[in-house]
């Protein structure tokens, strides 16, 4: 349901899911918001990345654009903004990196938070930042319980944000051998 053209992809319907569910993990993306400047806010250039499908690191042309703090790229989506605008310019190519652990849960309780990691066109966004669970628009933050492992989305928000360079790795601890 996107369209995949020149080496990059971008969403013509619907939001896209990895077939593949990861847990904790290391994923790059690049992006490019639409060069010619339409709308303003959340209205301009807005995409998400989702973490097992439920804790959104922001994609938005901040670029010169005001808009609620907690909203701006590189935010957790609604629990914590960015450090800086690392913004580059509408239509320019830029990069995500994103380090995520997920959080741990034994019964209906959280035993260990989530962390994410946010590197944003080479710039610390978010540092270790301790999710306060689900991403949602309309409400508050709050944990439900959920496996170890879920897909990545990338959302559609109705603006033709490109994508290219998309890879995720699993991270996974060393283990001792004494």
């Amino acid at each position: 349901k996107w369209t995949v053209q020149e080496g990059y992809a971008f969403p013509t319907k619907g939001d896209i899911i990895s077939k593949d569910e990861f847990g904790d993990c290391q994923i790059h993306l690049e992006f490019a918001t639409p060069a010619e400047v339409k709308g303003n806010g959340q209205g301009r250039g807005n995409s998400g990345l989702f973490l097992m499908n439920r804790y959104e690191v922001q994609i938005l042309d901040s670029f010169d654009n005001k808009t609620y703090f907690d909203g701006q790229c590189g935010s957790i989506y609604k629990q914590h903004p960015p450090l800086v605008n690392a913004c580059r310019k509408p239509g320019e190519w830029q990069t995500l990196d994103v380090i995520f652990t997920t959080p741990k849960f034994e019964g209906d309780k959280v035993s260990k938070p989530g962390y994410v990691t946010v590197l944003h066109n080479g710039v610390l966004v978010q540092n270790h930042f301790e999710i306060l669970g689900n991403t949602a628009w309309d409400m508050p933050p709050a944990y439900k319980p959920h496996g170890v492992k879920g897909p990545i989305r990338l959302q559609n928000h109705g603006d033709p944000v490109r994508f290219r360079n998309i890879w995720v790795r699993e991270v996974k601890e060393l283990t001792s051998k004494k």
